[in-house]
């Protein structure tokens, strides 16, 4: 067992090495050696930041569906063992669908070979290949206790229901619809809603700030990280763009759920303007290239942001203006301990005309979702 655990981890961590030999094992102990080597894994990026989407998107991108349905497996497993899980674990779980399909009784790896119509080896082989992917990430900053770590005293705070339903349905319009005068008026109008619904709720609510990972498509990444970036901005967040493909957020609860809702609905207001922007042009025209989306992506985040920070009109209210204080001292005292070094970014501008239609589209966005 011991032998085959570390053939395991030698073939995870030197893909040129040889796969590990399972002839004269049993289906028992060749599952009982992934499962252990596989927990060690898990234990450890648990460890050093990574949640369950967090791993998911990691292994989406970068490996095959069978490795990222023998993640799934493994986390549904490995989770099912604690009595209790911090709610953001429990959301990305059932995001993920990770839950426990198979009969516990028997081998894992033997009733999973069988569902994908593999073979035993090759099933052990996506094993290897998943821990591959695992055993190379970096570290992370925590952002939520990891499962076994007492969950008392955690206090989450939502968007109101009826806010929400307003804000969604009013950016479902602004996406849909296909005029542009329409989508930029609804969007203003979510953004002035959700402003107002956060302000009215500081006085009475005590501050739960924290942290969370938006990933993005790797196309044109640095171009819709950016939007993120704004619209977080315009919210009293703070952003941090990582390589691995995800934005991470700080700020409060509330807030980080507008910033997720209305990154998601800009980014497809924004991607369909840039692909309806080089519909019509000629084949090799700058409209089609990847600097003209490029940089229609940066001018169109910059002028969100523009006009974001318009529609959040600071408040004359005099008894906010400590809260909003305390909040962003609290906002940045979290900033500064999760991430302790953290360098600046420029990205060059190599198109004009994809700058100023970027610019264009992003005046007619819709950001309003309060209209009768």
């Amino acid at each position: 067992m011991d032998t085959l655990r570390e053939a395991i981890r030698r073939a995870a961590a030197n893909r040129r090495a040889p796969l590990p030999r399972t002839a004269g094992l049993t289906p028992t102990e060749v599952d009982s050696a992934v499962q252990a080597v596989l927990d060690e894994t898990l234990d450890h990026l648990w460890n050093h930041g990574w949640l369950p989407y967090d791993l998911y998107e990691v292994v989406r991108r970068n490996d095959d569906e069978r490795a990222l349905s023998f993640l799934v497996d493994a986390l549904a497993r490995k989770t099912s063992r604690y009595q209790s899980l911090h709610p953001r674990w429990t959301e990305q779980l059932t995001e993920i669908d990770a839950t426990v399909w198979w009969d516990e009784s028997e081998p894992h790896l033997a009733q999973w070979a069988t569902k994908h119509i593999e073979l035993p080896d090759d099933a052990v082989a996506v094993a290897v290949t998943l821990l591959s992917s695992l055993m190379a990430l970096p570290g992370l900053p925590t952002i939520v206790p990891r499962p076994g770590t007492p969950l008392a005293g955690i206090t989450h705070h939502s968007v109101d229901p009826k806010i929400l339903k307003r804000v969604r349905s009013l950016l479902a319009k602004a996406e849909s619809t296909p005029f542009p005068e329409e989508a930029e008026a609804l969007s203003a109008k979510a953004q002035e809603l959700v402003t107002r619904h956060a302000l009215e709720r500081m006085p009475s609510e005590a501050p739960t700030t924290t942290s969370r990972r938006l990933w993005l498509d790797k196309r044109y990444f640095d171009g819709k990280a950016h939007v993120v970036h704004v619209v977080a901005d315009a919210n009293r967040c703070r952003a941090v763009v990582y390589d691995l493909g995800f934005v991470a957020l700080v700020g409060e609860e509330l807030d980080l759920e507008i910033v997720e809702l209305l990154s998601a609905s800009l980014l497809i207001q924004a991607t369909r303007a840039m692909v309806a922007a080089g519909d019509g042009a000629r084949k090799g025209s700058e409209a089609r290239t990847l600097a003209y989306r490029k940089s229609f992506l940066l001018s169109y985040a910059h002028r969100i942001g523009e006009r974001l920070k318009a529609a959040n009109t600071p408040t004359a209210d005099d008894r906010l203006l400590p809260v909003l204080a305390d909040r962003k001292r609290a906002v940045d005292d979290l900033f500064t301990t999760l991430f302790t070094r953290t360098t600046s970014k420029s990205t060059p501008i190599r198109s004009a005309a994809g700058w100023d239609a970027g610019r264009v589209a992003a005046d007619r966005a819709d950001l309003d979702i309060d209209r009768p």
